[in-house]
């Protein structure tokens, strides 16, 4: 039998016709052929951080093990039983002070709120050091909320990096090309950033020699953040001339309700997948204010976190979180279905979703309520641990950093690797 010899197609192949450009998903094609050397598929992760806690009467299985029995939460997602591991027993050590956490939930830094604080490189920024470049944005930080752009990411010297809360703007972003003139403005844009850059970064230089130490250690936070700008812009101008992947969707909606804000983000982060423009996404959903269009549900969510034990306001409380797993659930839907080579998105995806607060009722920052879902690992089981003493969560970082591909051996406050979870 005679073999036609080919050559394995590039992961940046792309289709163009008629002017159209359109970005390839990961094809059997682009696996070498005869014995030579594999090309990987890109590995994603996506974490999401719920800010108001989670019931934990509806989230934590009762058992240990394999065998728990689904709670109502974990019911919603029971057609991927197999495909997650729920944990309990985690936080993040000495990190305390109610909802400021929510700034560290990625970044395990201790003590937020405090008047010493300062935050440190959160676990997508941490990879985007490493891997970021291999795509058109770096990393993608988003949030659902009522108005502002927090984030869950931050750089190396702890600045926030503000999220995008429009669902529509990050599409067009993405997927719509402006004509070549428009991507000249966008590159002579970038370049006269950078530019300013310099000039501030050289006049800050002058004033280090006058500065008393502290001061001193205030402009070097600044510099590592200017640097840090500075290589995101030389990598943005590189990717600004090569073209955008082409998707069959519209430009989203900018909803006004939380169902329809999580979808939107959910759909936005698997076009963003798919199309490789990404491999790093935050969600931050920020409840406070939310409380519309969700059946059984007629109170504030921050209201409803402070609960104190009434039995209508826990049936509230109930509703609205119900709402928010039924879209994780959709989002798990629209994952498994994509096939990427001989796996599933879901399986090439780790989803971390949690909450930086095991208690809102008493903004209580221990026994975080925590689950992960794909990403190739051996799952199906609760994993329990002390509820005195908590298991660090930074430890399920380091983990999921390592399933990356990355060499990271540590990360923040952790002391090893997520014990129990193991690779499939």
């Amino acid at each position: 039998m005679t073999h036609i010899a080919r050559t394995p197609l590039s992961r940046r192949t792309f289709l163009r016709a008629a002017g159209a450009t359109i970005a390839l998903p990961f094809l059997d094609a682009m696996r070498p052929v005869f014995g030579q050397t594999a090309v990987a598929a890109p590995r994603r992760m996506i974490s999401i951080c719920t800010n108001l806690g989670v019931l934990d009467r509806h989230f934590y299985p009762a058992t240990a093990g394999r065998d728990y029995a689904l709670t109502p939460y974990l019911e919603t997602l029971k057609e991927f039983r197999e495909q997650f591991t729920v944990f309990s027993g985690t936080s993040l050590p000495e990190v305390t002070g109610g909802h400021n956490a929510e700034a560290t939930f990625l970044t395990g830094a201790p003590h937020p709120g405090t008047a010493s604080f300062r935050n440190s490189i959160s676990l997508d920024q941490f990879a985007a050091e490493q891997i970021g470049h291999q795509t058109r944005v770096a990393a993608l930080p988003l949030v659902v909320s009522k108005g502002g752009n927090q984030s869950l990411s931050f750089t190396g010297s702890g600045v926030m990096l503000p999220a995008e809360r429009s669902a529509a703007e990050v599409f067009k972003a993405l997927f719509i090309a402006g004509d070549a003139a428009a991507v000249e403005r966008q590159v002579e844009n970038l370049r006269t950033d950078r530019s300013i850059l310099d000039a501030v970064a050289t006049r800050a230089a002058s004033l280090q020699k006058q500065l008393g130490s502290s001061d001193r250690e205030r402009l070097d936070q600044y510099f590592t953040s200017v640097r840090e700008v500075e290589r995101r812009l030389v990598i943005a101008e590189e990717w600004e001339r090569k073209p955008k992947p082409k998707v069959a969707a519209a430009v989203p909606q900018d909803p006004e309700y939380l169902p329809e804000k999580l979808a939107a983000m959910y759909d936005l982060a698997y076009l963003a997948f798919t199309t490789d423009s990404t491999r790093l996404i935050t969600l931050l959903v920020k409840l406070d204010g939310f409380s519309e269009h969700i059946p059984g549900v007629h109170t504030d969510a921050h209201n409803l976190s402070h609960h104190v034990g009434r039995e209508d306001k826990l049936i509230e409380l109930m509703n609205l979180e119900l709402a928010q797993f039924q879209k994780l659930a959709d989002f798990f839907t629209r994952l498994q279905s994509s096939h990427e080579g001989d796996a599933t998105l879901l399986d090439r995806t780790q989803i971390l979703y949690g909450s930086n607060l095991g208690n809102g009722n008493n903004h209580d920052n221990h026994n975080l309520p925590v689950l992960l879902a794909g990403g190739g690992f051996k799952h199906g089981q609760h994993l329990a641990f002390d509820k005195t003493n908590n298991y660090p969560l930074t430890n399920l970082y380091v983990t999921m950093l390592q399933r990356l591909g990355l060499d990271a051996g540590k990360f923040a406050s952790s002391t090893g690797t997520m014990r129990g979870l193991e690779m499939a």
